[in-house]
């Protein structure tokens, strides 16, 4: 019985944070070793360039990412690993779904406010159309299931928009795919707890999986909390109990301290030590794995290279269905001569 695929990608901007992982690529490894789905993880490098990026990083990165993917769990024997830009389909299919959505449709995209609030001087069509390569991404693997956070939920629906206005035109190719949410609650910036983990806030927001111990006790001492003591809790400190729920083995260690809370009795250094301890057991197995993979050049390739033979076989199948349908490519049993 065939599996059910599975599909999702990850920005190659540099610095994988706590919050990308306990937010995403945790969940990517345990959806892929429950063995339900065929899951297909991509570097989706064209969306990296929507904003302001610098050309002679992007390669480095990329291969950043690659490492970090199989240091954190990813199997390429399980999963399908490859780079969005190896598969030109990608963008191919983006084009006519472009030609398929209404402006309007892409006017109410929450995420094209939002960065171009930030990107004020380079908000380019690339950031405005985002959403409709991400829908291309997503069906061209005809993907049941998207892995997301919350905030890429609005997405997903927009995809299952264009999936359904493609039908209709031309013909049933492809699912609309449902949303498989995170578990986790989202991960809160350590100096803003009422903004996301980002790179773009600053150094003093994140803790990137590469920090050092120190980096990563400094920046968790640091985190903001609040003055005050009894029954509620800030959101810095909802946002530290958090991640130490999330990372911590044993469970009893944040009840205690959430007990001390209750009672008014915690010491935010307590809580703080506990943070920083259970998140460094946490990424420094992924340190170790990161530098064994560094070792291994040509296994990094070797997964690529196989992932993106697996994921064009697949899109190329799409595409030339695709094409068919919209009258672009000329049936099997029809040579070109016939069209000149």
């Amino acid at each position: 019985m065939t599996k059910p695929i599975l599909f999702s990608g990850i920005q190659p901007t540099g610095n994988i944070h706590l919050g990308n992982f306990l937010g995403a690529l945790k969940n990517w490894v345990r959806l892929q070793n429950e063995g339900r789905y065929q899951c297909i993880y991509s570097i989706v490098d064209y969306h990296a360039m929507t904003v302001k990026f610098d050309p002679g990083k992007i390669a480095e990165r990329i291969k950043e990412t690659a490492i970090v993917l199989l240091a954190v769990g990813l199997d390429p024997q399980k999963s399908i690993i490859f780079v969005q830009s190896t598969v030109p389909e990608h963008t191919e299919l983006a084009w006519i779904f472009n030609c398929l959505i209404p402006i309007a449709e892409l006017e109410r995209m929450h995420q094209f406010k939002e960065k171009s609030e930030q990107n004020k001087s380079d908000i380019n069509a690339g950031l405005f159309t985002y959403p409709v390569l991400m829908a291309a991404d997503i069906l061209l693997y005809k993907s049941l299931f998207v892995p997301v956070g919350e905030d890429q939920k609005q997405h997903v629906e927009l995809t299952r928009v264009i999936a359904k206005k493609f039908n209709n035109k031309f013909s049933a190719v492809f699912p609309e795919p449902e949303t498989l949410l995170t578990n986790v609650p989202r991960v809160m910036s350590l100096a803003e707890p009422l903004k996301k983990m980002s790179k773009s806030l600053g150094d003093k927001h994140y803790i990137a999986l590469t920090d050092s111990a120190e980096i990563v006790k400094k920046k968790i001492m640091s985190a903001v909390t609040d003055t005050g003591a009894g029954a509620k809790i800030s959101p810095g400190v909802a946002n530290l109990f958090s991640l130490l729920e999330e990372t911590a083995g044993d469970p009893n260690i944040a009840l205690e301290l959430k007990t001390a809370q209750i009672r008014g009795q915690l010491k935010y250094i307590d809580l703080k030590q506990a943070v920083f301890e259970a998140v460094w057991q946490t990424i420094l197995p992924i340190q170790k794995k990161i530098e064994e993979i560094k070792n291994q050049p040509s296994i990094l390739a070797e997964v690529l290279i196989s992932g993106t033979v697996k994921a064009q076989k697949i899109a190329q199948e799409t595409m030339k269905e695709v094409k068919e349908k919209c009258g672009i490519l000329p049936p099997k049993t029809a040579p070109i001569s016939k069209l000149v």
